[in-house]
């Protein structure tokens, strides 16, 4: 499927704009720990650890480009940034359980070929 640009206008069904929204590569992930409170980037980065830190800061760059995560920076010293949902991003938490709870019941048959029969 050829990449989506913003340019394009939204076809008769957006699933695919909604999960490059919310669920491409490591968004989903990182909104699914933000569900939880603001976090530091390395906050971010424990909780994920097979996240590179340049996919990271990439992925959130995405996010707070499209609206759903804000970056606040701290005027502290040392400086202190932190990463939370915006109201668009929270309104976002019910499809991600959804997507949890549909895995946590089919994950296992996806990876493995053999539970499918």
């Amino acid at each position: 499927m050829a990449k989506r640009t913003r340019k394009q206008p939204p076809g008769p069904c957006n699933v695919g704009d909604a999960v490059e929204a919310i669920g491409a590569g490591w968004k989903g992930d990182i909104l699914w720990h933000l569900r939880e409170g603001p976090q530091r980037f390395m906050e971010l980065r424990r909780s994920i650890p097979a996240i590179s830190p340049k996919v990271l800061t990439q992925a959130l760059r995405a996010l707070e480009q499209d609206g759903l995560v804000r970056r606040e920076q701290f005027a502290e010293i040392p400086p202190r940034v932190e990463y939370s949902m915006t109201t668009l991003g929270r309104s976002a938490a019910g499809v991600l359980q959804a997507i949890a709870e549909w895995w946590k019941r089919n994950g296992a048959a996806i990876q493995d070929p053999e539970l499918r029969k």
